[in-house]
């Protein structure tokens, strides 16, 4: 029976838009994988975490896409971005930006979860401030922070590594820093470790 089959966990979501919505034919297609006990685990990322036959994993996968849910793999991967509602609408809040950001570095294998956000304006809906790396649009340009932590005695503002900068230079900047972390980052050292290790300078030295 499929139920005995060796299942695995994935994650999915609505992919990047005006806030984390799931549509009713996504929800449906969702749960013709469920049984009647299962459950849902939403996460802080906004993704929810369901587990497949491992034996159909590409099938089902293919037919969540169809219905417009996007796949992450779950584990020691960039998380999907985390984003703000969008209030002002796709160009004034810099959407293409955020899912730009979303396809280039979501899924990227690294030595700890990393989490990434987005916000599109300074009111920092989104929480870029206190996540690993955190974007924030500043009327046409972006600012880029690093180091954030958002739980635990040690929760920490992260640190204004870039300001008012170009989209192409903000996605080589954060491949950079990716890069940099997933070849020096010790095994499950999480980013903010790994920043308190590397410190700015020895990391901008490094870009």
């Amino acid at each position: 029976m499929e139920n005995e089959l060796k299942k695995v966990k994935i994650a999915v979501n609505g992919g990047i838009g005006y806030g984390a919505k799931l549509d009713a034919k996504q929800l449906v297609t969702i749960s013709t994988y469920m049984n009647a006990d299962d459950e849902l685990e939403l996460t802080t990322f906004q993704q929810l975490y369901i587990e497949i036959p491992e034996n159909r994993k590409e099938e089902i996968i293919a037919e969540f896409e169809r219905v417009g849910l996007s796949y992450y793999p779950v584990g020691n991967f960039v998380k999907s971005l985390r984003t703000c509602n969008f209030c002002k609408g796709e160009e004034r809040e810099g959407m293409p930006v955020a899912k730009e950001l979303n396809k280039r570095f979501a899924g990227k294998p690294v030595p700890f979860t990393l989490k990434m956000a987005y916000t599109g304006c300074p009111i920092g809906c989104g929480e870029p401030m206190v996540s690993d790396i955190g974007v924030m649009k500043f009327k046409d340009y972006y600012n880029l922070y690093v180091g954030g932590k958002g739980k635990g005695m040690d929760a920490e503002v992260g640190c204004l590594l870039k300001e008012n900068i170009e989209p192409e230079e903000l996605y080589d900047t954060i491949e950079k820093i990716i890069d940099t972390y997933s070849e020096m980052g010790k095994k499950r050292e999480t980013f903010f470790k790994f920043w308190k290790r590397i410190g700015k300078e020895q990391l901008i030295g490094l870009l």
